[in-house]
């Protein structure tokens, strides 16, 4: 990265809370040092149990602040003035509790107290015991820092410090650095003044109160996609399936549960749409008739009537009036190519995206991905990486092939 003399350097304000994950926050600063970003690190009383000031202070080469009263600071800066510096405040690990003290608005530490003061726009990388995640006080205030435009990075899933496995890891400090960049740097607005709605999730069709046939997506492409559409401009419906994720800010979110509603959700929106994705992962069949009671068991052996579900990505790519520019999603387990080819041609699509599933490391749950994109004479390899990075390249794709 070259800048002139007119240029200067990106300026993030890390605020370190107190959890585990705080250890990962020197090599963090380290490799956004090494990107030419200046760092100032702000850490809770909690967080110095983790890592200490000094070892902040020396991978940053800024003094670490920590205190709401420390005169020293007011006299040469002063706290508001600080919050004034970034260009953006990342705060990793962000635990349960100061995720919910960002949500309820308390300002009772430095940290607190900066969140509030800065016109900097606000990111979060969510760190805490699967449980604490799922818990849903925490999803709620997750949801309500993202309805007010607030970044969530993650969190990621696997093995955690307690022993648990599960969502709630903070992600790696190479994924924050490449998160940082990309917000630090003001994206093109090329999908500015149009209109995208995007299906995302799994549906659950009904066989009686209490079960249901459902799927394996976790919804992360679709609200990934949600998130760059709107990081490019666009005005953004999401039509959601019964996920748990956080809304990303400024969009429009739809909550459906079966296949038939998101078919009447999307023929609703699209028409007033630009671009209508498909990223839902919707259930081919449903239950020919829904049992009013629960199900009892009967002997070794049950027998299930189904019927098709509508086609909800064809019926919008037949719509004959104000039809959007439509994306298709493919998840195949083999034959990717070829099955996906054929659904771009079958169901009249202008572009599919294409995945194979069978690859654990990739796809359902994953925060990772690989894509295909296809046009009718036309492809685009999209190598293995994060499913937000991912999203933005899709939708710069798309912004392409529509101007």
């Amino acid at each position: 990265m070259y800048k002139t003399h007119m240029q200067r350097n990106k300026r993030l304000l890390l605020g370190i809370s107190g959890g585990i994950a705080a250890y990962k926050c020197a090599e963090l600063v380290r490799r956004l040092k090494e990107q030419h970003v200046d760092v100032k690190v702000v850490m809770t009383e909690s967080a110095k149990h983790f890592i200490t000031p000094l070892t902040m202070q020396a991978v940053s080469g800024e003094i670490v602040s920590d205190s709401l009263l420390d005169p020293q600071a007011e006299a040469s800066m002063g706290h508001i003035e600080f919050a004034k510096w970034a260009d953006l405040v990342l705060v990793a690990p962000a635990t349960a509790n100061m995720i919910a003290k960002m949500a309820g608005g308390i300002a009772d530490d430095l940290l607190t107290t900066l969140l509030l003061a800065t016109p900097a726009p606000v990111a979060i990388a969510p760190a805490m015991n699967q449980q604490m995640y799922a818990h849903l006080s925490t999803q709620a205030n997750l949801s309500t820092l993202a309805s007010r435009n607030v970044h969530v990075w993650g969190p990621g899933k696997g093995e955690q410090a307690c022993g648990d496995v599960g969502a709630g890891r903070m992600l790696e400090p190479h994924e924050l650095v490449q998160l940082c960049l990309n917000a630090l740097t003001p994206l093109p607005q090329v999908l500015a003044g149009k209109t995208v709605t995007i299906t995302a999730g799994p549906t659950r069709e009904a066989l009686d109160p209490v079960r249901f046939i459902t799927n394996h997506s976790s919804g992360k492409m679709g609200f990934s996609l949600a998130e760059a559409a709107h990081a490019l401009g666009a005005k953004v419906n999401l039509i959601a399936g019964p996920v748990s994720l956080p809304t990303p800010g400024g969009c429009k979110r739809i909550n459906v549960e079966s296949a038939a509603q998101m078919h009447q959700s999307a023929l609703e929106y699209a028409p007033q749409s630009d671009i209508f994705i498909g990223c839902a992962a919707v259930a081919d069949y449903r239950a020919a008739s829904v049992a009013s009671q629960k199900i009892k068991k009967q002997g070794d052996e049950i027998t299930l009537t189904l019927t098709k579900n509508p086609d909800i990505i064809a019926s919008v790519a037949a719509l004959p009036t104000s039809r959007p520019y439509t994306v298709g999603f493919a998840a195949e387990t083999q034959n990717v190519a070829q099955y996906a080819q054929g659904k771009l041609i079958n169901k009249g699509l202008d572009m599919i995206c294409a995945n194979d599933v069978s690859n654990s490391n990739v796809g359902f749950n994953s925060d990772n991905n690989a894509l295909t994109l296809y046009w009718k004479k036309e492809r685009i390899e999209l190598p293995q990486s994060s499913k937000k990075e991912l999203a933005l390249t899709v939708m710069q794709a798309i912004a392409e092939k529509i101007k």
